[in-house]
């Protein structure tokens, strides 16, 4: 990826997550200059045969108002943007509707919001922004948290060693001068399973992880070295132990300056298990306190 992209879709339902995704979709465009687009989608319904009339007989209110729900977005838009934006009503299944005029367009970046839904209903449905994300063409930068989460003072990479992470990098190192925020990479290291803590300690247990330690620790400095000429400077780097997702939940938590935008990559994945995720990327999606970045394969 070179440089923030030139055009960004910003997904819209008129929500209070949506306001604060709009917020972030203009600050990003207005810094980088980037095109941006304002999708609405109007979410089509089966019709119920039991019901006189149905969805159908209100279609027409249903256009109407989504209409007028568009129009105030991109007037929104536009004005924190402060040039023209375009924008799109299409009907059916949202996530894929997105993806779609996403894919139309050539966009280099989604942008959507999160609503606050309860643990039971998150497990069992999920919502939009995970199936945007499951389904993008393109980067998802899911914005959440509410207005002290943005814009972020930190962004946090979770480098895995993958190429998806380091396209998350590269993204994120392109956000993060348009924000005023620090960059910082951060790398797992597995806990060993099974080993005791008193012989994790000893000399014959401890010296394989040094050296493992040593190679993460290499590996993540080359990659802080590429995104010196996207920042200005190294990025901070970290390897800590521990599972993936926990560890970068707890470094978006430090800092005492609010949630920070938490960058990661998501694994080409086909089918239903695409839809499903289950992933890294999920799990940091689901919890994180602020917004996320995800970067397909």
């Amino acid at each position: 990826m070179d440089g923030f992209p030139e055009k960004v879709l910003l997904a819209t339902d008129g929500s209070a997550g949506a306001a604060l995704a709009l917020r972030a979709a203009a600050d990003l465009c207005a810094g980088a200059g980037s095109e941006l687009h304002v999708v609405h989608v109007l979410r089509t319904f089966e019709p119920v045969p039991s019901l006189e009339g149905g969805p159908a007989a209100d279609a027409p209110l249903r256009t109407r108002e989504a209409r007028e729900l568009l129009s105030g977005e991109v007037a929104a838009a536009a004005s924190a943007v402060g040039g023209e934006v375009e924008g799109h009503l299409r009907e059916g299944r949202p996530e894929e509707e997105i993806c779609a005029l996403a894919r139309e367009l050539g966009a280099g970046l989604i942008v959507v919001g999160r609503k606050g839904l309860g643990t039971v209903e998150r497990l069992v449905t999920g919502s939009v922004s995970e199936g945007v994300v499951g389904l993008a063409p393109c980067p998802v930068l899911v914005v959440k948290g509410g207005r002290e989460a943005w814009p972020p003072s930190r962004v946090v990479v979770g480098d895995d060693t993958s190429e998806e992470a380091r396209r998350a990098g590269e993204l994120a190192a392109d956000i993060a001068p348009l924000l005023g925020a620090t960059l910082q990479l951060v790398r797992a290291f597995p806990v060993i399973v099974g080993v005791s803590g008193a012989a994790r300690l000893a000399e014959d247990a401890a010296a394989p992880l040094r050296v493992a330690l040593g190679r993460h620790e290499v590996s993540l400095l080359a990659r802080a070295r590429a995104l010196e000429g996207r920042l200005g400077y190294r990025p901070r780097v970290s390897v800590r132990e521990g599972e993936a997702a926990s560890v970068l939940l707890a470094v978006a938590r430090e800092g005492g300056e609010g949630p920070a935008l938490v960058a990661v990559g998501r694994r080409g994945l086909g089918g239903l298990d695409r839809l499903r995720l289950g992933s890294v990327s999920t799990r940091v999606l689901r919890a994180a306190p602020g917004p996320v970045l995800v970067c397909p394969g």
